[in-house]
Protein backbone atom coordinates (compact mmCIF):
# COMPACT_ATOMS: atom_id res chain seq x y z
CA UNK A 1 0.00 0.00 0.00
CA UNK A 2 1.36 3.40 -0.98
CA UNK A 3 2.10 5.82 1.84
CA UNK A 4 1.30 9.50 1.33
CA UNK A 5 2.88 12.55 2.91
CA UNK A 6 0.66 15.28 4.37
CA UNK A 7 1.18 17.67 1.45
CA UNK A 8 0.28 14.89 -1.03
CA UNK A 9 -3.37 14.71 0.10
CA UNK A 10 -4.78 16.15 -3.18
CA UNK A 11 -3.00 13.39 -5.11
CA UNK A 12 -4.04 10.77 -2.55
CA UNK A 13 -7.71 11.68 -3.03
CA UNK A 14 -7.51 11.31 -6.80
CA UNK A 15 -5.62 8.02 -6.63
CA UNK A 16 -8.14 6.72 -4.08
CA UNK A 17 -10.88 7.39 -6.63
CA UNK A 18 -8.86 5.52 -9.25
CA UNK A 19 -8.57 2.47 -6.99
CA UNK A 20 -12.26 2.65 -6.14
CA UNK A 21 -13.11 2.75 -9.84
CA UNK A 22 -10.92 -0.26 -10.54
CA UNK A 23 -12.55 -2.17 -7.67
CA UNK A 24 -16.02 -1.48 -9.08
CA UNK A 25 -14.93 -2.52 -12.55
CA UNK A 26 -13.41 -5.78 -11.30
CA UNK A 27 -16.68 -6.59 -9.54
CA UNK A 28 -18.79 -5.82 -12.60
CA UNK A 29 -17.00 -6.31 -15.92
CA UNK A 30 -19.92 -4.71 -17.74
CA UNK A 31 -19.08 -1.27 -16.33
CA UNK A 32 -17.07 0.74 -18.91
CA UNK A 33 -14.32 2.64 -17.08
CA UNK A 34 -11.61 3.16 -19.67
CA UNK A 35 -12.31 6.79 -20.47
CA UNK A 36 -12.92 7.87 -16.87
CA UNK A 37 -9.90 5.93 -15.64
CA UNK A 38 -7.63 7.58 -18.18
CA UNK A 39 -8.98 11.01 -17.21
CA UNK A 40 -8.33 10.44 -13.52
CA UNK A 41 -4.85 9.00 -14.12
CA UNK A 42 -3.88 12.02 -16.21
CA UNK A 43 -5.29 14.31 -13.53
CA UNK A 44 -3.31 12.51 -10.80
CA UNK A 45 -0.10 12.60 -12.84
CA UNK A 46 -0.48 16.33 -13.51
CA UNK A 47 -1.29 17.09 -9.87
CA UNK A 48 1.77 15.13 -8.73
CA UNK A 49 4.07 16.80 -11.27
CA UNK A 50 2.79 20.27 -10.38
CA UNK A 51 3.21 19.55 -6.68
CA UNK A 52 6.79 18.30 -6.98
CA UNK A 53 7.96 21.16 -9.17
CA UNK A 54 7.71 23.58 -6.26
CA UNK A 55 8.56 21.58 -3.13
CA UNK A 56 9.73 23.57 -0.14
CA UNK A 57 12.89 22.51 1.74
CA UNK A 58 10.74 21.04 4.52
CA UNK A 59 8.68 19.07 2.02
CA UNK A 60 11.90 17.76 0.46
CA UNK A 61 12.98 16.71 3.93
CA UNK A 62 9.80 14.68 4.25
CA UNK A 63 10.35 13.08 0.84
CA UNK A 64 13.96 12.23 1.73
CA UNK A 65 12.65 10.44 4.84
CA UNK A 66 9.75 8.68 3.11
CA UNK A 67 9.38 5.19 4.60
CA UNK A 68 9.09 3.60 1.16
CA UNK A 69 12.11 5.39 -0.32
CA UNK A 70 14.76 2.92 -1.58
CA UNK A 71 17.66 2.44 0.81
CA UNK A 72 21.26 1.25 0.55
CA UNK A 73 20.51 -2.46 0.11
CA UNK A 74 17.95 -1.70 -2.60
CA UNK A 75 20.63 0.15 -4.59
CA UNK A 76 23.14 -2.64 -4.03
CA UNK A 77 20.71 -5.26 -5.33
CA UNK A 78 19.92 -3.13 -8.38
CA UNK A 79 23.39 -1.83 -9.28
CA UNK A 80 26.02 -4.22 -7.88
CA UNK A 81 26.65 -7.79 -8.96
CA UNK A 82 28.57 -10.38 -6.95
CA UNK A 83 28.33 -8.20 -3.84
CA UNK A 84 30.25 -9.65 -0.90
CA UNK A 85 29.74 -7.78 2.40
CA UNK A 86 32.59 -7.63 4.91
CA UNK A 87 31.97 -7.20 8.63
CA UNK A 88 33.75 -5.83 11.66
CA UNK A 89 36.22 -3.06 12.42
CA UNK A 90 38.94 -5.40 13.77
CA UNK A 91 38.89 -3.41 17.01
CA UNK A 92 35.51 -3.75 18.75
CA UNK A 93 32.81 -5.43 16.70
CA UNK A 94 30.28 -5.22 13.90
CA UNK A 95 27.93 -2.29 13.29
CA UNK A 96 25.05 -2.97 10.93
CA UNK A 97 24.13 0.69 10.49
CA UNK A 98 26.96 0.89 7.94
CA UNK A 99 27.23 -1.93 5.42
CA UNK A 100 30.20 -2.32 3.12
CA UNK A 101 31.82 -4.78 0.81
CA UNK A 102 33.06 -5.48 -2.68
CA UNK A 103 31.28 -6.30 -5.91
CA UNK A 104 31.12 -5.35 -9.56
CA UNK A 105 29.59 -2.23 -11.06
CA UNK A 106 29.32 -2.01 -14.82
CA UNK A 107 31.73 -4.92 -15.14
CA UNK A 108 34.46 -3.42 -12.93
CA UNK A 109 35.41 -4.10 -9.33
CA UNK A 110 34.14 -1.59 -6.79
CA UNK A 111 33.98 -1.08 -3.04
CA UNK A 112 30.51 -0.05 -1.85
CA UNK A 113 29.84 1.52 1.56
CA UNK A 114 26.67 3.08 2.92
CA UNK A 115 24.15 3.49 5.70
CA UNK A 116 21.16 1.17 5.77
CA UNK A 117 18.06 2.46 7.60
CA UNK A 118 15.93 -0.69 7.32
CA UNK A 119 12.53 -1.24 5.75
CA UNK A 120 10.42 -2.49 8.68
CA UNK A 121 10.49 -2.33 12.46
CA UNK A 122 12.76 -5.35 12.88
CA UNK A 123 15.32 -4.25 10.30
CA UNK A 124 15.26 -0.62 11.45
CA UNK A 125 16.16 -1.70 14.95
CA UNK A 126 18.84 -4.05 13.65
CA UNK A 127 20.41 -1.28 11.54
CA UNK A 128 19.82 1.37 14.25
CA UNK A 129 17.91 3.51 11.74
CA UNK A 130 21.13 4.08 9.79
CA UNK A 131 22.89 5.85 12.67
CA UNK A 132 26.34 4.32 13.02
CA UNK A 133 28.50 3.87 16.10
CA UNK A 134 32.32 4.22 16.02
CA UNK A 135 32.83 0.63 14.88
CA UNK A 136 30.78 1.41 11.78
CA UNK A 137 33.07 4.26 10.75
CA UNK A 138 36.17 2.22 11.58
CA UNK A 139 34.83 -0.56 9.38
CA UNK A 140 34.28 1.97 6.58
CA UNK A 141 37.86 3.23 6.94
CA UNK A 142 39.15 -0.36 6.90
CA UNK A 143 37.28 -1.13 3.68
CA UNK A 144 38.44 2.07 2.00
CA UNK A 145 42.06 1.31 2.88
CA UNK A 146 41.62 -2.23 1.52
CA UNK A 147 40.11 -0.89 -1.72
CA UNK A 148 42.93 1.62 -2.06
CA UNK A 149 45.54 -1.13 -1.69
CA UNK A 150 44.20 -2.72 -4.89
CA UNK A 151 43.29 0.60 -6.65
CA UNK A 152 39.57 -0.21 -6.55
CA UNK A 153 37.13 2.75 -6.80
CA UNK A 154 34.89 3.44 -3.82
CA UNK A 155 31.16 4.20 -4.04
CA UNK A 156 29.44 5.62 -0.94
CA UNK A 157 25.64 5.66 -0.71
CA UNK A 158 24.74 8.13 2.03
CA UNK A 159 21.48 7.91 3.96
CA UNK A 160 21.65 8.82 7.64
CA UNK A 161 20.19 11.33 10.04
CA UNK A 162 23.66 11.44 11.60
CA UNK A 163 26.04 9.40 13.70
CA UNK A 164 24.51 7.72 16.74
CA UNK A 165 24.72 10.16 19.71
CA UNK A 166 24.48 7.58 22.49
CA UNK A 167 26.73 7.41 25.54
CA UNK A 168 28.23 4.10 24.42
CA UNK A 169 29.22 5.61 21.07
CA UNK A 170 30.87 8.58 22.75
CA UNK A 171 32.72 6.28 25.16
CA UNK A 172 34.21 4.40 22.21
CA UNK A 173 35.42 7.54 20.45
CA UNK A 174 32.69 8.57 18.03
CA UNK A 175 34.31 11.86 16.98
CA UNK A 176 37.72 10.25 16.46
CA UNK A 177 36.21 7.43 14.38
CA UNK A 178 34.36 9.92 12.14
CA UNK A 179 37.56 11.94 11.70
CA UNK A 180 39.58 8.84 10.77
CA UNK A 181 36.95 7.76 8.25
CA UNK A 182 36.96 11.23 6.69
CA UNK A 183 40.76 11.10 6.55
CA UNK A 184 40.57 7.68 4.87
CA UNK A 185 38.37 9.25 2.16
CA UNK A 186 40.87 12.06 1.60
CA UNK A 187 43.85 9.69 1.47
CA UNK A 188 42.46 7.46 -1.28
CA UNK A 189 44.56 7.17 -4.41
CA UNK A 190 41.66 5.50 -6.20
CA UNK A 191 38.63 7.61 -7.15
CA UNK A 192 35.60 7.75 -4.88
CA UNK A 193 32.06 8.91 -5.59
CA UNK A 194 29.38 9.61 -2.99
CA UNK A 195 25.65 9.74 -3.66
CA UNK A 196 23.27 11.19 -1.07
CA UNK A 197 20.24 8.98 -1.67
CA UNK A 198 18.11 10.22 1.24
CA UNK A 199 19.39 12.12 4.25
CA UNK A 200 22.98 13.31 4.47
CA UNK A 201 23.21 14.21 8.12
CA UNK A 202 26.18 15.92 9.75
CA UNK A 203 29.57 14.26 10.28
CA UNK A 204 27.88 10.89 9.99
CA UNK A 205 27.47 11.59 6.29
CA UNK A 206 30.74 13.45 5.69
CA UNK A 207 32.67 10.49 7.12
CA UNK A 208 32.02 8.49 3.93
CA UNK A 209 31.05 11.33 1.56
CA UNK A 210 34.36 13.21 1.32
CA UNK A 211 34.66 12.15 -2.29
CA UNK A 212 36.04 13.21 -5.65
CA UNK A 213 32.46 13.66 -6.80
CA UNK A 214 29.47 14.19 -4.51
CA UNK A 215 26.08 13.60 -6.12
CA UNK A 216 22.60 14.07 -4.66
CA UNK A 217 19.22 12.74 -5.60
CA UNK A 218 16.86 15.53 -6.57
CA UNK A 219 14.80 15.37 -3.37
CA UNK A 220 17.55 14.33 -0.95
CA UNK A 221 18.89 16.64 1.77
CA UNK A 222 22.43 17.26 3.01
CA UNK A 223 22.86 19.22 6.22
CA UNK A 224 25.17 20.01 9.13
CA UNK A 225 22.41 18.91 11.53
CA UNK A 226 18.82 17.75 11.17
CA UNK A 227 16.21 20.52 10.94
CA UNK A 228 14.80 19.42 14.30
CA UNK A 229 18.22 19.54 16.00
CA UNK A 230 19.03 22.88 14.40
CA UNK A 231 15.72 24.36 15.56
CA UNK A 232 16.43 23.15 19.10
CA UNK A 233 19.86 24.80 19.02
CA UNK A 234 18.83 28.07 17.38
CA UNK A 235 15.42 28.69 18.94
CA UNK A 236 15.21 26.11 21.75
CA UNK A 237 12.12 24.84 19.95
CA UNK A 238 12.24 21.70 17.78
CA UNK A 239 8.75 22.49 16.42
CA UNK A 240 10.40 25.18 14.28
CA UNK A 241 12.10 22.51 12.17
CA UNK A 242 10.40 23.84 9.04
CA UNK A 243 11.96 27.27 9.61
CA UNK A 244 15.36 25.65 10.11
CA UNK A 245 15.05 23.59 6.94
CA UNK A 246 14.17 26.69 4.95
CA UNK A 247 17.07 28.75 6.27
CA UNK A 248 19.86 26.15 6.25
CA UNK A 249 19.94 25.61 2.45
CA UNK A 250 19.84 21.84 2.64
CA UNK A 251 18.39 20.96 -0.77
CA UNK A 252 20.32 19.57 -3.72
CA UNK A 253 19.48 22.67 -5.75
CA UNK A 254 20.94 25.04 -3.14
CA UNK A 255 24.02 22.92 -2.55
CA UNK A 256 24.79 22.63 -6.25
CA UNK A 257 24.63 26.42 -6.52
CA UNK A 258 27.07 26.78 -3.60
CA UNK A 259 29.48 24.21 -5.04
CA UNK A 260 29.04 21.78 -2.14
CA UNK A 261 27.91 18.99 -4.48
CA UNK A 262 28.78 18.29 -8.10
CA UNK A 263 25.57 17.03 -9.72
CA UNK A 264 21.90 16.27 -9.13
CA UNK A 265 20.41 12.88 -10.01
CA UNK A 266 16.80 13.37 -11.20
CA UNK A 267 13.89 11.63 -9.50
CA UNK A 268 10.48 10.83 -11.00
CA UNK A 269 7.52 13.00 -9.96
CA UNK A 270 6.49 11.85 -6.51
CA UNK A 271 10.00 10.88 -5.43
CA UNK A 272 12.30 7.88 -5.79
CA UNK A 273 9.81 5.46 -4.23
CA UNK A 274 7.33 6.03 -7.07
CA UNK A 275 9.63 4.56 -9.74
CA UNK A 276 12.60 2.76 -8.26
CA UNK A 277 13.88 1.39 -11.55
CA UNK A 278 14.09 4.88 -13.04
CA UNK A 279 16.07 6.14 -10.04
CA UNK A 280 18.44 3.17 -10.10
CA UNK A 281 19.09 3.73 -13.81
CA UNK A 282 19.69 7.46 -13.34
CA UNK A 283 22.01 6.83 -10.39
CA UNK A 284 24.01 4.22 -12.29
CA UNK A 285 24.48 6.64 -15.19
CA UNK A 286 25.58 9.49 -12.93
CA UNK A 287 28.07 7.31 -11.03
CA UNK A 288 29.50 5.89 -14.26
CA UNK A 289 29.99 9.39 -15.66
CA UNK A 290 31.68 10.57 -12.45
CA UNK A 291 34.10 7.64 -12.37
CA UNK A 292 35.00 8.10 -16.04
CA UNK A 293 36.32 11.58 -15.25
CA UNK A 294 39.24 10.00 -13.36
CA UNK A 295 40.23 7.30 -15.82
CA UNK A 296 43.90 7.51 -16.71
CA UNK A 297 44.82 9.84 -13.83
CA UNK A 298 47.60 8.96 -11.43
CA UNK A 299 46.91 8.19 -7.79
CA UNK A 300 48.50 11.47 -6.73
CA UNK A 301 46.42 13.44 -9.25
CA UNK A 302 43.21 11.84 -7.98
CA UNK A 303 44.04 12.58 -4.33
CA UNK A 304 45.14 16.15 -5.15
CA UNK A 305 41.94 16.81 -7.13
CA UNK A 306 39.84 15.64 -4.18
CA UNK A 307 41.73 17.83 -1.72
CA UNK A 308 41.46 20.85 -4.00
CA UNK A 309 37.73 20.29 -4.42
CA UNK A 310 37.12 20.63 -0.69
CA UNK A 311 39.62 23.44 -0.17
CA UNK A 312 37.82 25.41 -2.89
CA UNK A 313 34.43 25.28 -1.16
CA UNK A 314 33.44 28.80 -0.13
CA UNK A 315 36.14 30.64 -2.03
CA UNK A 316 33.80 32.13 -4.63
CA UNK A 317 30.71 32.72 -2.51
Amino acid sequence: MRSYLDFEKPVAEIEAKIEELRTVASADNAVPIGEELARLENKAAKALADLYVGLTPWQKTQVARHPQRPHFLDYVRALITDFTPLAGDRAFGEDQAIIGGFGRFGGRSICVIGQEKGADTESRLRHNFGMARPEGYRKAARLMELADRFSIPVLALVDTAGAFPGVDAEERGQAEAIARSTDACLALGSPNVAVVIGEGGSGGAVAIATANRVLMLEHAIYTVASPEASASILWRDSSRAEDAATNMKITAQDLLRFGIIDAIVPEPPGGAHRDRDAVFTATAGAVTKALQEFEGLSRDAIADARAEKFLAIGRKL
